[in-house]
């Protein structure tokens, strides 16, 4: 009988069999692993939608509509995206507490996680202004002087040249943004709310708003000092010059008015 010829493997050959292997095993892991963490984003955005949903019901559907179409007594909110929540419930101006000429900042009364859901609720209506992020509104690689040109170019008409605020028509105001978190800024910035005109990206670019807000921060910081003297709360020369008209001249005519006195008393005697 003949003997059956038999092949010797390589001794490499084990070692290639096993690299194969664990390359399409991580093929695999790299396929599954993706989608396994899309699904579990899409599973916690849609567990947010839904929370947001039942807070929107309980706190602002009796206003704005059960679908957030609006009615008579709120705007829609289909389109106006997660900044706008973020804004109007982060300051406490939403859940209004009475209608009015202009709602102003209160107490907040929910949570920043119960801010998310419900921002992640009303971007499901439609699609807006995101929430911006640290690094677009954060101080890193800001230009202050370049921030003030744009705020006195382009808010310091109703906020006043240092943001104090001042007085619009009909019961309006420009509110004060000493204080304002810088997020809030930047999204008020980019949604417009209530009278105050919005500044897409388009209009002004988010490193212009992040330059805004830096000058904002230093205009308003503790080590900030006026090199004029008393501020009068920085409301402008206007106010400064109507102040000394009003008490300087004030004055002046007490003055002649008690040297009058004193120089027809003195000639009665």
């Amino acid at each position: 009988m003949k003997k059956l010829s038999t092949r010797r493997r390589h001794p490499l050959a084990a070692v290639v069999v096993l690299l194969l292997a664990l390359a399409v095993s991580g093929g695999v892991f790299s396929l599954l692993a993706p989608a396994s963490k899309a699904q579990a984003d899409e599973s916690a955005q849609s567990l947010a939608i839904d929370e947001g949903k039942k807070l929107f019901a309980v706190g602002c559907a009796s206003c704005h509509g059960t679908g957030g179409q609006g009615s008579s007594d709120g705007p829609s909110l289909v389109g106006v995206g997660a900044a706008a929540v973020d804004f109007q419930v982060g300051t406490g101006r939403m859940p209004a507490q009475q209608p009015g000429a202009q709602i102003p900042a209160k107490k907040v009364i929910y949570s920043q996680a119960e801010i998310d859901q419900l921002a992640a609720y009303i971007a499901s209506l439609g699609a807006g202004p995101v929430i911006p992020t640290k690094n677009e509104y954060g101080p890193a690689g800001s230009d202050i002087a370049k921030g003030g040109e744009l705020f006195r170019t382009n808010c310091a008409q109703c906020h006043n040249f240092t943001g104090k605020g001042g007085a619009l028509t009909h019961g309006k105001f420009a509110p004060s943004l000493e204080g304002v978190a810088p997020k809030h800024i930047y999204e008020a910035m980019q949604t417009g709310p209530q009278n105050m005109p919005s500044f897409p990206d388009t209009t002004l670019s988010s490193k212009n708003k992040k330059d805004i807000i830096a000058y904002l921060n230093a205009v308003n910081g503790d080590d900030t000092e006026s090199p004029g003297g008393l501020e009068l709360g920085g409301l402008g020369p206007v106010s400064e010059g109507l102040f000394a008209w009003i008490f300087g001249l004030g004055a002046l005519i007490a003055v002649a008015v008690w040297v009058a006195a004193r120089t027809a008393k003195a000639k009665k005697s």
